[in-house]
């Protein structure tokens, strides 16, 4: 009998924690999610970066992760390996 796959929904994504398996570091909670409109997969998952002033002014940079550097995703967390600064980009709105 062939294993059913989990399903995830997004909303369910955005709950949880990213986290870089290359260093250990929390990036933050997924804020949204790049969908392909011709094959409708995933293609990256959005992550706020950092705040400018102590959070106090708002973010100016997300992290763009794509869909093939996530390693797992668990019950609270999704583990990612990236290199941070290939993929934090100045947010395009």
């Amino acid at each position: 009998m062939e294993r059913e796959k989990e399903l995830v929904r997004i909303c369910d994504l955005k709950e949880k924690e990213v986290i870089n398996i290359c260093d250990c570091k929390r990036l933050g909670c997924v804020s949204d999610v790049v969908i392909n409109c011709e094959t409708g997969c995933v293609s990256a998952l959005i992550v706020p970066g950092p705040g400018r002033f102590c959070f106090f002014l708002g973010r100016d940079t997300e992290y763009v992760i794509p869909w093939c550097c996530v390693e797992q995703i668990g019950r609270d967390i999704i583990l990612v390996r990236v290199d941070v600064e290939k993929v934090l980009v100045k947010c395009e709105w």
